[in-house]
């Protein structure tokens, strides 16, 4: 196809006229499966990575001395970094 010449700039006009009419439709589509999934109820995403009862159990680990963050982590099956998520005063360096 020639885009040089009037009769192809027509088609190459179609056929992007075309591809944003379809990608629209898919937009519309994604949007309306969603706000079927919200009203569903059922929460969306990743589930979190640690219950709360896992972070109650994991400061009262972390109020022991001998306890460290990382055979923490390793206990309840988690990253070092996940800890620091859900219990930012770690944050501060202290342990």
């Amino acid at each position: 196809m020639h885009t040089t010449t009037p009769g192809g700039r027509l088609v190459f006009h179609v056929f992007a006229a075309l591809a944003e009419f379809i990608r629209e439709l898919i937009v519309d589509g994604t949007h309306d499966g969603l706000a079927a999934a919200w009203a569903r109820g059922p929460r969306l995403g990743r589930p979190p990575a640690m219950t709360d009862e896992q972070v109650r159990q994991d400061r009262a680990l972390l109020a022991r001395p001998d306890e460290s963050v990382s055979l923490t982590a390793r206990l309840l099956g988690v990253s070092r970094t996940t800890l620091y998520k859900y219990l930012p005063e770690l944050a501060d360096g202290t342990r």
